[in-house]
C-alpha cells in the first residue's frame, strides 16, 4: 500500500520472498485431499474459498505485471477459476503467476492497481504477505505443521510493520491479536493480520 525506491537487492529479494511464500502455499494445498469444506481461521471460509481467494489472487498478477490496469483486466477475471479440479487450477493458476513475478524487470515495473501505482517489488511484497499467512491459514485448517520458513516470517513481518496501518484503514485486515510478551515473529506476524495465534 506504500510505494518507495527499491534498490537492485531489494527488488531481487521480494521476488525470493514471494516464491517462499507461495512454496508454503503450495505445500499445504497437496495436504487437502477431500477436506475442501473444513473450516479455516477466516471468517466465513472454508478451505475451497481460501484457495479460490489465492487462485483468483494469482490470475490478476500476470496482467497486472504486465503494465494492465484493474480496469483493463476487469471481469475477465469472474465465475468459479477452481472448476472440477480445484488442485490443477490452483497449479496452473500459480505457475503462471510465478512466472510473471519471476521475469526479467518485473520488480522495477510499475504496477497499476486499484488504490494506485507501486513498483513492481512492492506488489510481490504484498503477494508474499497473503500467501504466507494464508499458508497458515491452511495448515490450521488442515490440522498441518503450522510452522513457516523463519527468514520469510521475518522479512515479511519487517515489511508489514510500514503497511499494516494501511491495511487496517482500507479494511483488509481485523483488529490486531494479542500475543504474550516474547512471542516470536511468526505469532506477531499473524497478531498484525488480525489472527490470534
Amino acid at each position: 500500500m506504500r510505494s518507495e525506491p527499491h534498490t537492485e537487492s531489494t527488488t531481487e529479494h521480494a521476488a525470493e520472498l514471494y516464491r517462499r511464500a507461495v512454496d508454503a502455499f503450495a505445500g499445504r494445498v497437496r495436504l487437502i485431499g477431500g477436506r475442501w469444506s473444513a473450516p479455516t481461521p477466516c471468517a466465513g471460509w472454508d478451505v475451497r474459498a481460501l484457495v479460490h481467494h489465492i487462485v483468483e489472487e494469482d490470475l490478476w498478477t500476470p496482467p497486472l505485471f504486465a503494465g494492465r490496469t484493474v480496469q483493463e483486466v476487469g471481469g475477465g477475471i469472474a465465475g468459479d477459476p477452481l472448476g472440477a479440479d480445484p488442485v490443477a487450477a490452483y497449479a496452473a493458476a500459480a505457475r503462471d503467476a510465478s512466472a510473471a513475478v519471476a521475469a526479467d524487470g518485473a520488480m522495477r515495473r510499475t504496477v497499476h492497481l486499484s488504490f494506485g501505482d507501486v513498483p513492481g517489488a512492492e506488489y510481490a511484497m504484498q503477494l508474499a504477505a497473503d500467501h504466507l499467512v494464508h499458508a497458515w491459514d491452511l495448515g490450521r485448517a488442515l490440522g498441518a505443521e503450522p510452522e513457516l520458513d523463519p527468514g520469510t516470517v521475518v522479512a515479511v513481518r519487517d515489511w508489514f510493520e510500514g503497511t499494516e496501518d494501511a491495511y487496517r484503514q482500507a479494511g483488509l485486515i481485523g483488529p490486531r491479536g494479542t500475543v504474550p510478551d516474547g512471542a516470536g515473529p511468526l505469532a506477531r506476524l499473524l497478531a498484525m493480520f488480525g489472527r490470534q495465534p
